[in-house]
């Protein structure tokens, strides 16, 4: 095991500069992801930890060795990839301790770490099967074995669930987090899905535009995000936004667009009159009697029953938002509801800022 360090790094093609010197520091048996929108330079960072893309500028460590020259097959590192890259004419076995057996081990070192690896895995009684004999699911393991029995200090997945349905990624969530806690190995993992990021993080890096925008524990970046594009992007269904102002002398504090006042915790300093953008997570919004005092109205647009929520997506405050509710509603297209959000969840963020920074 051992932790990462990048310091200042920065990646150009050319004259186009795609990385824009970024720093992240992993500590030892740490399960970090990154993740953002395609194009944001997560898979490109990794590659670059890897030794696959040359860094333009900065450093990365492994321990306390600088690794930016070093070969791929000198940084001890071991990667899954998304598209698997198993030998079709290999046996499970075979694909499995191909690594050790391009070292020179001991065939009986080698059938040791691919049973124990096997034995995690769940591959024990499919070992002399080739990989069209599997499933998507084995096929990663099987991937993941090849990683494992190389005993590396770090694991790098490049989004691995991205080829697997709805349901086996869920299944595979589990069984990657539940390796890493068995093995305890630093592990950077790459996926554009921040339900996975939630789910499976001790830490997540959140990356914008060759940026880090800001970096923390899963709760703490959907509880206090730093901008609102992470607000966005952070949370499923996404934080709702509506424009407005702050009105200091108004017993509401905040005023929509059109019209509409909503209470504030508490009133950012030096604010009256500033344009804002406020933010609520659909499940802050409470489903109200008509007349509630400081309700908003809001007008449904379409709804989506899950079985345990349903999701209601409505007109209001000069906005389109989302509302979930644990109870069953019989709410149809075009009924009128009202919505009072809980002032303690609301967030202000600065229209001014290019990706709208927090306002405290």
């Amino acid at each position: 095991m051992a932790f990462v360090r990048i310091d200042g790094v920065k990646k150009s093609y050319g004259n186009v500069d795609v990385m824009h010197g970024v720093d992240i520091e992993i500590a030892d048996g740490e399960f970090v992801v990154l993740v953002g929108p395609s194009g944001c330079g997560k898979s490109t960072l990794l590659r670059m930890i890897a030794g696959l893309e040359q860094i333009s500028g900065g450093h990365i460590r492994i321990d306390d060795k600088t690794v930016n020259d070093l070969p791929p097959k000198e940084r001890d590192i071991a990667m899954v990839f998304q598209n698997y890259a198993l030998y079709p004419h290999m046996t499970v076995a075979q694909n499995m301790g191909f690594s050790l057996k391009l070292r020179r081990s001991p065939k009986p070192e080698i059938d040791r770490k691919v049973g124990e690896a096997a034995a995690i895995l769940g591959l024990d009684k499919l070992l002399e099967r080739y990989p069209k004999q599997l499933s998507g699911g084995q096929r990663q393991r099987v991937a993941m074995g090849r990683a494992i029995v190389r005993d590396p200090q770090v694991f790098l997945f490049d989004e691995p669930l991205s080829n697997l349905d709805a349901k086996l990624r869920v299944q595979m969530r589990a069984e990657i987090k539940s390796l890493h806690q068995r093995l305890k190995t630093t592990t950077i993992y790459v996926t554009h899905d921040q339900i996975e990021a939630m789910t499976m993080a001790d830490k997540i890096v959140v990356m914008l535009d060759g940026r880090v925008e800001q970096i923390g524990a899963p709760l703490d970046l959907y509880d206090r995000p730093a901008s609102k594009f992470v607000a966005g992007f952070i949370g499923s269904p996404a934080m709702n936004f509506v424009d407005g102002r702050i009105a200091a002398a108004d017993d509401a504090n905040f005023v929509a667009r059109d019209g509409t006042r909503l209470k504030l915790p508490q009133m950012p300093r030096s604010a009256d009159n500033r344009e804002v953008i406020l933010g609520i997570r659909p499940e802050h919004l409470e489903l109200v009697p008509a007349g509630t005092e400081g309700a908003i109205s809001a007008q449904i647009q379409v709804v989506e029953p899950t079985g345990s929520e349903t999701l209601v997506s409505a007109r209001a405050a000069g906005s389109q938002i989302t509302a979930v509710f644990r109870h069953r509603h019989d709410f149809k297209a075009g009924d009128q509801i009202s919505l009072l959000a809980d002032p303690a969840n609301i967030h202000l963020f600065d229209p001014a800022n290019d990706y709208g920074a927090r306002i405290n």
